[in-house]
């Protein structure tokens, strides 16, 4: 088994972190610093990360979780503030955040240890939809709509064609629900404020065809074999 397939069947991170964690010398094997990113992983190989022995998890764990704001999408952070990891009281297994919600931004995050399924759902290449309800300040017109659904400059880097449609709309709010596959650091709200609008509150409510429901803010649950068997079909494709 390749070394970033193995951190990540260990429920540490997906495969693209543990690549980045093997080149900057914290793997060891058998006790030897491996930096060689294809090292195929041998039975009886010990690998450590951090100077603890890991090994894959024995089952697979898909998450869904309504983050809250004021959550940081993180397995810890250095300035202590709460993590998504905080809110998984009762989930033994160690999993790790597929992709990332802003501190500000509230809805569906999925949690996992299996690291090939973060990344099919977070690689560009694979054009997984995540749906965004979002409020902008003031009204959105009809030309800068088309923007949007052109794609927009957000300085060196042109935004893919989102899919929008307004939901509510008053003078001074506008409630729109939009659909980008792209993960760009904090790419929503970028994408209004390039075209005059300042986003006011934001939730993410499907990644897919996994939906939010009525999951409550701050709740979370294990995936359905239907959303498991949807995921399945979608790395087969």
């Amino acid at each position: 088994m390749r070394l970033n397939k193995y951190i990540a069947s260990a429920g540490i991170c997906s495969r693209r972190k543990a690549d980045a964690l093997t080149e900057n010398g914290n793997v060891k094997v058998n006790g030897l610093v491996v930096r060689e990113m294809g090292y195929d992983v041998k039975e009886g190989d010990v690998v450590e990360l951090g100077g603890r022995a890991i090994k894959p998890a024995d089952k697979r764990v898909c998450i869904i979780l309504n983050k809250p704001k004021g959550y940081i999408t993180s397995a810890s952070d250095a300035q202590n503030r709460p993590t998504v990891m905080d809110l998984l009281g009762d989930v033994s297994e160690r999993v790790f955040p597929v992709g990332r919600l802003d501190c500000d931004t509230a809805g569906l995050l999925i949690l996992t240890n299996d690291g090939a399924l973060s990344q099919m759902l977070t690689h560009p290449k694979h054009k997984i939809h995540k749906t965004y309800h979002a409020k902008v300040s003031g009204l959105l017109s009809d030309e800068r709509i088309a923007r949007l659904r052109k794609g927009v400059d957000l300085g060196g880097f042109v935004t893919a064609p989102a899919k929008l449609r307004v939901l509510r709309q008053s003078e001074h709010v506008t409630t729109v629900e939009i659909r980008i596959f792209e993960g760009k650091n904090r790419q929503v709200r970028r994408m209004f404020a390039a075209v005059g609008n300042k986003v006011v509150e934001l939730e993410r409510v499907a990644v897919g065809d996994i939906l939010l429901g009525r999951l409550k803010e701050g709740h979370y649950r294990k995936m359905t074999h239907r959303e498991l068997a949807y995921l399945d079909a979608l790395s087969r494709k």
